[in-house]
Parts: structure tokens; C-alpha cells; sequence
């Protein structure tokens, strides 16, 4: 796990862990003397005494102060990660996302059909049985596009009348399936990283969308890309989603200093000439935002610099956490500067744990 080379304030750890703050997720982990025991900042177990907490940057360090990990918040697994209860049911579901799942089906697996609903629900923001609903609206999409029947595609994803398949369809996409055949399809779904749970969307093309899921832009920024790609979601799985996910664990490894994904990055011509211009910040480097606007021979424009950089749809990838301000610090990042700093501390050999 990456880990950051310095630790916040001892006080402000503790009042972070106190309040369960989900911005500290991936700052450090906390160790109860008293238990034994190490927590991620988010555990829901009742908060120790301040003189009884220590911090540590990474589970590894907490693990060799011979503390145990959580049962509960689990600090081993990666964060976002689906619990060992509910595996069985997911192994199901994707080997044949068009099986229509009830609840009766969910208890023979041994689980609570409410429970598993609550997981979903703080996981992916829906039900288990709209998720399965989307995956199966996916696949048909999928199929139309390709210029199969839709009637045929419908039955295919395990819709039993052609009716009721039209009306799942306008209230998922909005519009009937015979009307999405010239739109561009964006297939999207959770990626699970050391920072964080990441949301990436790809096209037949290539990766279009890699976001951590906690950006509060992340709306607006899904929003803008559906407007310039004339898109519709789904979740699913793509060829550059099983790339970037395989790229991103070698990066994360430290193996890993530049991207093969194929990319496709709509936007102005200012926009993606700022982009193509980060891409060419080597690992382990960083450079002011007036550097970058000299780079790019608009030495004048350091704000629209910095609002490209913003606009930047492809964390990571497009290494818009190299950029720095003018004093080194790092600054202005969506994802949340303790991931900027995370990022550098990565890249410049500081902090692996």
C-alpha cells in the first residue's frame, strides 16, 4: 500500500478518527494500546481515549508496532473493497449478469436481502437489484449497438417481454432502445486503488473517464462528458477498463512510470493541448503552473492553465497532480491534496510501505 512520507498533526488525526472522516482514508491508520488493535479512520467502533491512540502511515508500520487488524473496518483490504460475505453473490452475478435475481435467491446463498441491499447502497450509490438491473440494460445496449434485434437483445439480458424491457430501458437511458443506436456507449464501473475507490468509463475506443469517486466534481465532470461524446452509461466491463485496472496496480507497485491505455479525451483545443503537455511531466517531476503555462507558450495563462488541469477528466493517467504551486507545495487537486501528496511521495521513491 502506498503511504505518505509525513503524518498530519497528532490532533488532528485523532479529531478526524473521532468524526470518522472519510478524507483521511489513506493518511494513516490508527492503533489502540489498549486493544491491540489498528483501524482505518472511518471504523465505526466506539473511539479510544487520545492517550491511548498511536498513528502509523500504512498498515504495514502498524502491523510491525505488532498491532492486529480491525475485524471490523478491515485496514488490510483495499478500501472499497466487497466484504468475504458477500463474494459468493458477486462471483454469481457476473457469471451470468443476465440471471434476474430475487430475494429468495439471495437467501439461499446464506445472506440477508437487506444487507445486502445497505452494502450496495454505500457502494455504488443503488439496490442489488438495480445494480443487477443496469449490468443486465448494459449488455442490451451492448447488443443493439452491434445491431442485433431488440427484441431478441431484450430476451438476451433476461427480460421476458418486449414491453417490459422497453420501459426499463426509458427509465434507465431516458429514451427507447431503438432511439440509442447511433450513441456512444460508456461503460463504467468501480476500480479499487491504495487511495481509494476510483470510477473509470471507457468507450469501444478507449479509457474516457477515471475519477476518484469521492471528487465532489465527479457529477459535473460525468455530466460534461456525456454532452461531448453524446453518451449513455452502463456498467459493465470494456477491454481498456481490464487494461487500466492492470496498469494502474503495476503503477501503484512502483512498477509502472507511464500509461498504454488507449485514451479518448474530448474537449477544447486549449483543453487538449494542456493535457497532451502534462503527459510529457516525467515520473518523479513536477512543475509550477507558470511552468506549465511557459511550456505550453501562453506564459500568460496560468489561470486557464489551471482550470484545464481541473477539467482534467483522467486522474493519474494524466498526471495533472505533477503540477505544483509556485513554492512546491502541492495544491488544487480534485482528488483531494492528501492523494496529490501521496501521488508525488509514489513517484519520487518517498513513503512505500
Amino acid at each position: 500500500m502506498t503511504t505518505l512520507a509525513t503524518l498530519p498533526p497528532t490532533d488532528e488525526m485523532f479529531r478526524a478518527l473521532v468524526r470518522r472522516d472519510g478524507e483521511y482514508e489513506g493518511v494513516f491508520v490508527a492503533g489502540v494500546d489498549t486493544t491491540g488493535i489498528f483501524c482505518r479512520p472511518t471504523c465505526p467502533a466506539r473511539k479510544p481515549r487520545p492517550e491511548h491512540v498511536r498513528f502509523f502511515a500504512g498498515a504495514r508500520d502498524a502491523l510491525l508496532a505488532g498491532f492486529r487488524p480491525c475485524l471490523r473496518c478491515r485496514p488490510l483490504e483495499p478500501l472499497g473493497a466487497a466484504p468475504a460475505w458477500l463474494r459468493d453473490l458477486l462471483r454469481e452475478v457476473e457469471a451470468d449478469p443476465s440471471r434476474r435475481w430475487r430475494d429468495d435467491d439471495v437467501r439461499a446463498l446464506g445472506l440477508e436481502p437487506a444487507r445486502v441491499r445497505r452494502w450496495f447502497l454505500r457502494a455504488h450509490g443503488m439496490t442489488f437489484h438495480a445494480f443487477c438491473r443496469a449490468r443486465r440494460l448494459g449488455a442490451a445496449l451492448s447488443r443493439i449497438g452491434a445491431g442485433e434485434d431488440l427484441t431478441r437483445a431484450g430476451y438476451d439480458a433476461g427480460w421476458e417481454s418486449p414491453s417490459g424491457f422497453r420501459e426499463a430501458f426509458g427509465r434507465l437511458f431516458g429514451d427507447a432502445p431503438g432511439r440509442l443506436r447511433g450513441v456512444t456507449r460508456v461503460v463504467v464501473r468501480r476500480l479499487l486503488t491504495p487511495l481509494g475507490v476510483m470510477l473509470a468509463g471507457a468507450t469501444d475506443e478507449g479509457l474516457c473517464l477515471l475519477e476518484f469517486a469521492d471528487r465532489r466534481m465527479l457529477e459535473t465532470q460525468v455530466s460534461r462528458l456525456r454532452r461531448a461524446l453524446d453518451a449513455r452509461f452502463v456498467q459493465g466491463d470494456a477491454p481498456p477498463l481490464a487494461q487500466v485496472e492492470r496498469e494502474l496496480a503495476e503503477y501503484f507497485a512502483g512498477e509502472r512510470r507511464t500509461f498504454d491505455v488507449p485514451l479518448v479525451t474530448p474537449g477544447t483545443p486549449f483543453q487538449r493541448a494542456v493535457w497532451a503537455e502534462l503527459r510529457r511531466i516525467p515520473y518523479g517531476a513536477t512543475r509550477s503552473y507558470a511552468e506549465q503555462a511557459r511550456a505550453l507558450g501562453r506564459p500568460s495563462a496560468v489561470r486557464a492553465v489551471g482550470r484545464a488541469n481541473g477539467d482534467n477528466r483522467l486522474a493519474i493517467v494524466i498526471p495533472c497532480h505533477r503540477v505544483v504551486g509556485a513554492d512546491g507545495a502541492p495544491c488544487g487537486y480534485g482528488g483531494q491534496v492528501w492523494r496529490k501528496r501521496a501521488l508525488l511521495d509514489l513517484e519520487q521513491g518517498r513513503g512505500r510501505g
